[in-house]
């Protein structure tokens, strides 16, 4: 048996419960660990870039749609500006303020905020900018993929947390406390990956600002 689909990694988890009357509950065993690994996981894996162009003819240019797969930004970018700026966050309530204060104004977007499945913009866009966005995206969940990335690499993750998720109905499993501690070490070794990637791409240079002291 090998862990290279997701009907064969059903088939291993079976094996490891031994129980065919769980059989069933397999596939929202692992549907469950993935949304765990969605909150848990910090990796390179899980970083993707995107882009975007503003459009002008929309009612309201400064909203525009999140990718399907989007949890959380880490950067956005002009990228059809010179220099590329860099776009900062505003929390709803600040961009609330900035709006108003400065009469909804348009012009080249200097911040961003995010509501519910949308990027909001301000000011409003003056102009048909493109955008680069960096984020961490969901993982693909195997119900509708035969594979993905994480079961590709780490197929320990799904195997144990997927059997952390049998536990309310193996309560008496013995191998529970073995299944956790497992999982934990799997989950700090999978986000440790990202930073020693990070630790490893060349020598700390300390920044220094230009700070006037009294």
């Amino acid at each position: 048996m090998a862990f290279d689909s997701y009907t064969n990694l059903q088939l291993e988890i079976g094996d490891y419960l031994a129980r065919g009357d769980l059989t069933s509950k397999i596939p929202s065993f692992i549907t469950l660990a993935e949304a765990k690994f969605n909150r848990s996981l910090r990796c390179k894996d899980m970083e993707q870039r995107s882009t975007a162009i503003v459009n002008l003819a929309a009612s309201e240019p400064e909203f525009i749609s999140l990718p399907s797969d989007f949890q959380t930004m880490r950067r956005l970018r002009l990228t059809s500006v010179t220099g590329k700026p860099r776009v900062d966050y505003a929390s709803n309530a600040a961009m609330d303020d900035k709006r108003t204060s400065r009469g909804n104004a348009t012009g080249q977007p200097q911040f961003f905020t995010i509501n519910g499945s949308e990027l909001e913009l301000f000011p409003t866009p003056d102009d048909s900018y493109s955008l680069e966005m960096t984020y961490r995206k969901l993982i693909p969940p195997l119900a509708s993929n035969s594979t993905n990335w994480l079961l590709a690499s780490h197929p320990d993750a799904y195997l144990y947390g997927a059997l952390m998720e049998s536990e309310p109905y193996t309560k008496n499993d013995a191998r529970v406390v073995l299944w956790a501690q497992a999982l934990s070490t799997v989950i700090d070794q999978i986000n440790n990956i990202q930073n020693d990637a990070a630790f490893n791409a060349g020598p700390l240079v300390p920044q220094f600002t230009n700070q006037v002291t009294p």
